[in-house]
């Protein structure tokens, strides 16, 4: 394994890595950034193509991360040992681990939906933050749903904000980015219904039935819903609200609305 070593601010490749943190950059050469062991391991489980790695000094120099620095470096060309404070210009905050990945962007078709009989998927529209798409993705991961579809995205799938949110997992369900118009038409097409989530729906989250092929809907933070979605929603269900606020966090109603549905599931399996 050789690698090379980069010291100053100023070479090439840290400019390079810095610009990917811009959508359009990434847009532009299909590539994006991973931080983390964790996340960088999860991204080599799932097969995402690396195309450089970067180690600080100081994670070089604990024993610790020497194995793990050899499992993750097999099989890539461009290898580069960091001065820390080099280091500091490529990653996120105060969230520094000190190894930093360049990936090839994994693209996902609807081919890539591995759907059963009975299906959960998760849809959400024009969702803007991306800690919630990152909290999203791990709720999605951990109910072992069977895909999720960002429709009409504003927050990009593959911002370096949602790899870390995630855990890395968001590159273990598949995830596929369309149209509002493409997700219904695939939906329909599947008889997969959908289920759309508002605050002013009439009946309780709880009073319907999930045990069946069903796509959980959830809005925008601030608008919701747009109106395709509600006009071609087979259901609707809401959280029932006791205090002042209308609606709960996107990702937290996400993380309630598929539990219900893993809660049906389970219960019909044991029945």
């Amino acid at each position: 394994m050789l690698s090379q070593e980069i010291t100053s601010l100023q070479n090439s490749h840290i400019k390079a890595v810095v610009k990917l943190r811009d959508k359009k950059h990434r847009d532009q050469t299909g590539l994006m950034i991973v931080e983390g062991k964790r996340e960088i391991s999860r991204a080599k489980q799932a097969g995402i193509v690396f195309k450089e790695i970067y180690f600080s000094k100081d994670f070089l120099a604990q024993d610790a991360n020497q194995e793990f620095q050899m499992q993750v470096s097999e099989d890539i060309e461009d290898i580069f040992d960091v001065e820390d404070n080099v280091f500091e210009k490529i990653c996120f905050g105060q969230r520094n681990e000190g190894i930093l990945a360049v990936c090839l962007q994994p693209k996902k078709t609807w081919a890539d939906l591995r759907l059963g009989k009975k299906p959960l998927l998760v849809i959400l529209e024009g969702l803007e933050k991306p800690g919630n798409l990152g909290a999203v993705l791990r709720t999605c991961d951990g109910a072992g749903v069977d895909g999720l579809i960002i429709c009409d995205g504003i927050t990009d799938i593959y911002n370096p904000n949602v790899v870390r949110a995630s855990t890395g997992v968001v590159f273990s369900i598949p995830v596929i980015q369309a149209t509002s118009q493409e997700a219904i038409d695939f939906l329909k097409d599947h008889q997969i219904l959908i289920c759309a989530t508002l605050p002013d729906a009439e009946k309780d989250y709880a009073d319907v039935d999930m045990n069946i092929p069903l796509a959980l809907v959830m809005g925008n933070e601030q608008k919701g819903l747009s109106k395709i979605w509600q006009m071609k929603a087979d259901q609707k269900v809401r959280i029932p609200m006791k205090g002042k606020a209308d609606s709960l966090n996107v990702s937290v109603t996400t993380s309630v609305i598929i539990y219900e549905a893993i809660r049906q599931r389970k219960r019909s399996h044991h029945d």
